[in-house]
């Protein structure tokens, strides 16, 4: 089942503000938990979990910032 250009819109804004911020709270809690490791150590941490957030939700984010396609072309 494909999501609307609307309904996309609305998941990643609900994403963005509510399921990110929970992520990064997460993630400070799992390097906290690994007793302050390294810069480096910490650095890729971070860098990793970045990335890795944002792959199950790569299909809401594609195309959100571009004009409706779904848009009849007479409206504008």
């Amino acid at each position: 089942m494909a999501l609307s250009y609307k309904a996309r819109r609305r998941w990643s804004l609900v994403i963005l503000l509510v399921g990110l911020p929970a992520y990064i709270v997460a993630a400070v809690s799992l390097v906290n938990w690994l007793d302050r490791p390294s810069i480096a150590v910490e650095f890729l941490v971070y860098v990793g979990l970045g990335f890795l957030w944002a792959l199950p939700f790569k299909f809401v984010f594609k195309g959100v910032g571009q004009a409706d396609p779904d848009a009849d072309k007479s409206e504008k």
